[in-house]
């Protein structure tokens, strides 16, 4: 029992970061049909960022304390990242809006690469040790069951974030036009939306929560580097696609669900394979549940039935 309600937490605190994560991808597949791939890499700039911001201020204000200097890091990383998706998205996908599917697909996979070869040159291939500024010594809050007050902020920011994200799009002007640009950003520019403006909103929205995850990704492994975004963007993705891509709380559940089964699958997989397998597995759950979701429901958990529309 402690070891499922261990691996319970391990899993929420996960999948909360690969559903802000999700966010970003059914944003903008909701709006345009788009696959970002180069989604991940942007979370990765984030950190990076974050960690150089952040041992600028440690130098400059040794005295600044730990949580004022990663609210540095976090506002200086969220504003580049935002402009880094508002130049993406105009220099990238912005003429291909009505090219074939294939163009913006390699073009996204295109995009990915150049991120990555850019921070190479940045910061190198090393692998930077990433300040611990919020306290990672555990605690017990049951006997046998730990969590570190990092992954309580986690939870936190990622409840937080999400809820606010909901209302933005559900009870905002902004919401509103977002919604009409996805049904339709032809129509929805004929009614008086500016669906450019809209849509690279949604790419500016989308890179904040993702430096925002990546800053999380950092200091909950306590580890930054050049390819660290590509492995959760892809289970991110997993999870916008398990909880049916291009609906909000489609891959808020879609995150949580990976997360745990993720985890608790690494908690018990040593056990039920006689010792065959150990937790550095626990990537096969991921993609394995993702190929059971699509066999049985192509759309996602929350997606429309394909029959539904008829």
């Amino acid at each position: 029992m402690e070891t499922l309600l261990q691996q319970i937490i391990n899993g929420l605190v996960v999948g909360s970061m690969y559903a802000l994560v999700a966010l970003g991808y059914t944003m903008v597949y909701g709006i345009l049909g788009l696959i970002n791939f180069a989604h991940g890499d942007i979370l990765m700039i984030g950190a990076l960022v974050a960690l150089q911001a952040i041992n600028f201020a440690q130098h400059t204000w040794p005295h600044l304390g730990a949580l004022p200097t990663l609210a540095f890091g976090l506002l200086v990383a969220i504003p580049v990242s935002m402009l880094m998706g508002y130049v993406i998205e105009r220099a990238a996908y912005r003429r291909l809006r009505n090219a074939p599917r294939l163009a913006p697909l390699i073009t996204a996979i295109g995009v990915s690469f150049l991120l990555q070869t850019m921070a190479m040159i940045i910061w190198g291939r090393n692998y930077y040790s990433f300040p611990q500024l919020i306290s990672t010594t555990p605690l017990q809050p049951v006997p046998g069951v730990y969590i570190a007050p990092v992954q309580i902020v986690i939870l936190i920011v990622s409840a937080l974030l999400m809820i606010g994200l909901t209302v933005l799009v559900n009870r905002t002007r902004i919401g509103r036009a977002m919604r009409a640009t996805a049904e339709n950003h032809r129509i929805a520019s004929l009614m008086g939306v500016d669906a450019n403006r809209i849509i690279s909103l949604t790419f500016v929205l989308g890179s904040g929560l993702a430096a925002i995850a990546g800053v999380m990704i950092a200091s909950n492994y306590g580890i930054a580097h050049s390819t660290m975004g590509t492995l959760p963007g892809l289970k991110a993705f997993t999870a916008a696609v398990l909880g049916g891509i291009g609906n909000l709380g489609g891959a808020m559940l879609g995150g949580i669900l990976l997360g745990l089964v993720e985890a608790i699958g690494a908690g018990y997989i040593e056990q039920f394979s006689f010792g065959f397998f150990n937790s550095s597995y626990q990537d096969i759950f991921a993609f394995a549940i993702l190929g059971v979701v699509l066999i049985f429901r192509p759309t996602g958990l929350l997606g429309e039935r394909v029959a539904d529309r008829a």
